[in-house]
């Protein structure tokens, strides 16, 4: 939380004196300044003097514009300038909602910073487009740097990828050019990723693309996948659902996230409830597929070999992989006591 010694709403009430009434009311209204934070639109401040919106659009720039030329402003220097110093303090350039929660998380008190911006000089806003969300700054060529790195960084990035916070920040800096030291450090550069809309970072403090199912995990598949890829080895469907709610705050039926790792090609069964993922390289099918699969790969193999390779697919005891290799249906043993498949 960024700490300002001023305070918003005097500083705003004392600039407000320089407007003739109705302007001081459209806006109040506007910005939401009054006793209710709700910001009003164009037209509905119309409705309200029985005006045009366009009428209410002049009154606004009016008034923004005798603000700035008013004593007022004049004597109220020392307030925007201590807001210049904390943005440039948290990066010079921070998204929107990110500089006003920073400031305070009570809405009217933002409201009142918002204006605080729109009035300054130095503060210049950026309307969200595809790349970024609205976004403010007092540094136009670090404002330039950051987004040119951030879209290169969006553009060597694969949809599948999960990347840890430290190597993302570090991928991030080497795509900034001759950045001043000063923002050499991992909150800014967290907050800089923060402003686009194309990288995010899941509920585990992981980044990827923001619409990945990875990042923006919207069911029972994508939380259980993050789960069991956290875990790092298979892990029991009953785990899975207990670590969906944990991780996530997500209620999880144990049965509803059994049958949705079922479904999800994305898992493989490799025990009793025993989950994995497919990348990491186990084979799909029960035990019987799994010798088929071996054996067509590596040709004919010892009973101890199979059981060996299996073993490293499968959490099964010995002596389920011996039940399966003996059925004459499927594999046949030669004189020399190897298997291969049942043409």
């Amino acid at each position: 939380m960024a700490t300002l010694t001023i305070k918003p709403k005097l500083v705003v009430k004392a600039l407000l004196k320089s407007l003739p009434p109705r302007a001081q009311e459209v806006i109040i209204k506007r910005y939401g300044l009054g006793k209710s934070p709700e910001k009003m639109t164009l037209e509905a401040i119309g409705k309200t003097y029985g005006i045009t919106r366009e009428r209410v659009r002049q009154i606004e720039n009016y008034a923004i514009a005798n603000i700035q030329k008013s004593k007022e402003y004049e004597t109220q220097v020392s307030a925007f300038k201590e807001l210049e110093t904390m943005m440039n303090e948290m990066g010079s350039i921070i998204a929107e909602e990110d500089l006003l929660d920073s400031v305070s998380k009570d809405i009217s008190t933002q409201n009142h910073v918002y204006f605080l911006l729109v009035l300054g000089r130095t503060f210049k806003w950026q309307k969200e487009d595809e790349h970024f969300k609205h976004r403010w700054h007092v540094d136009e060529a670090t404002s330039k740097k950051v987004e040119e790195a951030l879209k290169k960084l969006y553009k060597n990035l694969k949809d599948d990828d999960i990347i840890p916070e430290s190597e993302m920040i570090d991928t991030f800096l080497n795509h900034i050019e001759g950045m001043n030291d000063q923002y050499r450090n991992n909150e800014i550069l967290k907050r800089w990723l923060s402003i686009s809309k194309k990288v995010g970072k899941n509920p585990l403090g992981e980044w990827g693309v923001s619409h990945s199912p990875n990042i923006k995990a919207k069911g029972m598949r994508d939380y259980a996948f993050l789960v069991i890829r956290k875990h790092g080895s298979p892990i029991h469907f009953r785990e899975v659902a207990k670590q969906i709610e944990k991780l996530f705050n997500k209620k999880a039926h144990v049965a509803t996230t059994h049958n949705e790792l079922i479904k999800d090609p994305r898992f493989v069964l490799v025990g009793r409830g025993l989950y994995a993922l497919s990348e990491w390289g186990y084979m799909s099918g029960v035990v019987k597929d799994v010798i088929k699969k071996i054996l067509e790969k590596h040709g004919p193999l010892t009973k101890k070999e199979v059981i060996e390779k299996v073993l490293k697919e499968r959490y099964v005891k010995e002596n389920t992989i011996l039940v399966n290799l003996q059925n004459p249906k499927y594999f046949k043993k030669d004189k020399e006591g190897r298997y291969s498949v049942v043409a």
